[in-house]
């Protein structure tokens, strides 16, 4: 089944493909990612236990890049600690993702940072947890570290924390997500 959603979001389209799927579970992956086998054995295991109803795992660069291996080694740790989804990895019960309302439409980048909140409210009542699967991390793209420079990446940062957050509302903000360099 070939699933189309007009409105260029990342969110929307992680809706639109949700709304379309039949199965227990959902898994979010980015096109520029590869889960390895190991990985997927470890999410069925997670599923089986019946101990969580949502996770992710840390990330790796597909090359080594000094920024990649930095960035990544702070957003992994901070991942683990505060159990927080990696948008181009995560596995959730569908019931649990549509009763929460799925990934935001008013967000154009972190809507996996504000659906994870929502998922950490669910797993409380629900006496279940999120899981950071870490022994086999999520390949992903080096792509956006050669598009963009340490200082665009850093400015997108600053910019995001000192407005709270509010420039994730505009799209033409989150340009390393639209701009539609390739």
């Amino acid at each position: 089944m070939v699933v189309f959603e007009p409105v260029n979001q990342i969110g929307r389209a992680r809706n639109t493909g949700a709304a379309a799927a039949t199965g227990d579970w959902l898994i979010f992956l980015d096109a520029d990612s590869q889960v390895s086998p190991p990985l997927l054995e470890d999410v069925a295991g997670a599923i089986q236990s019946g101990r969580y109803l949502a996770g992710g795992a840390t990330v790796r660069v597909d090359e080594d890049h000094p920024l990649g291996w930095l960035v990544l080694g702070l957003w992994n740790t901070l991942s683990r600690s505060f159990k927080l989804l990696a948008g181009s990895f995560i596995f959730c019960r569908t019931d649990v993702f549509r009763a929460v309302g799925g990934f935001s439409a008013d967000l154009y980048a972190g809507e996996e940072l504000e659906l994870t909140q929502r998922l950490k409210l669910a797993a409380r009542k629900s006496r279940k947890k999120l899981l950071i699967l870490s022994q086999h991390p999520l390949l992903t793209s080096a792509r956006k570290l050669h598009l963009y420079t340490s200082r665009e990446h850093m400015g997108f940062l600053l910019r995001t924390v000192l407005t709270g957050g509010k420039q994730l509302r505009n799209r033409e903000a989150c340009f390393t997500w639209y701009d539609g360099r390739r």
